[in-house]
């Protein structure tokens, strides 16, 4: 009897471990995410034909080096274009302003950031400014559809090869 009524407080333990454990995390990733809009800094816009799987709150890197986040994502109905919101850090401020914005992804099936192209321009963005050279995301099924066309064109303008019934 006594050796159950071990068993029980070890597993019931190890649950409440478990629980508190998920809750750590919780709170990890929603501070992440609360964090975004209270952090110094300036917001920079960018406007892209295509965001594929772009979230709000995804990175914003230069060089590999996350530089800020993705503030919000919105469309714009006069150029039919998505409108992008960066929320830079404040210690980033020396961004030329002909500097380029590209989705990238994340590995083969990580997500999606913002990866900024340095410019060579000695006047640097300054908050609300926008960016004018983008580059949207590559969609996949884009690729695949445009590689299949290509190849069904090509073997349609075969001819029939010699000696062979027509």
């Amino acid at each position: 009897m006594r050796q159950t009524r071990a068993i029980e407080l070890s597993t019931g333990l190890f649950v409440l471990l478990g629980f508190a454990a998920l809750f750590f995390l919780t709170t990890q990733i929603t501070s992440r995410g609360l964090s975004l809009g209270g952090t110094p800094g300036y917001t920079l816009t960018a406007r892209f034909e295509n965001v594929g799987g772009l979230k709000a709150g995804a990175p914003v890197s230069m060089s590999g080096v996350t530089i800020g986040r993705v503030e919000t994502i919105g469309y714009d109905t006069t150029q039919y274009k998505a409108v992008v919101t960066l929320r830079i850090d404040a210690a980033f401020d020396k961004i030329p302003n002909d500097s380029d914005a590209a989705i990238f992804t994340a590995g083969l099936l990580g997500g999606q950031y913002i990866g900024i192209g340095p410019g060579g321009s000695e006047t640097f963005f300054k908050d609300g400014d926008q960016m004018e050279f983008t580059q949207s995301a590559i969609v996949l099924e884009n690729l695949i559809s445009k590689f299949l066309f290509q190849k069904a064109a090509e073997g349609a303008d075969k001819p029939a090869a010699e000696g062979s019934p027509q």
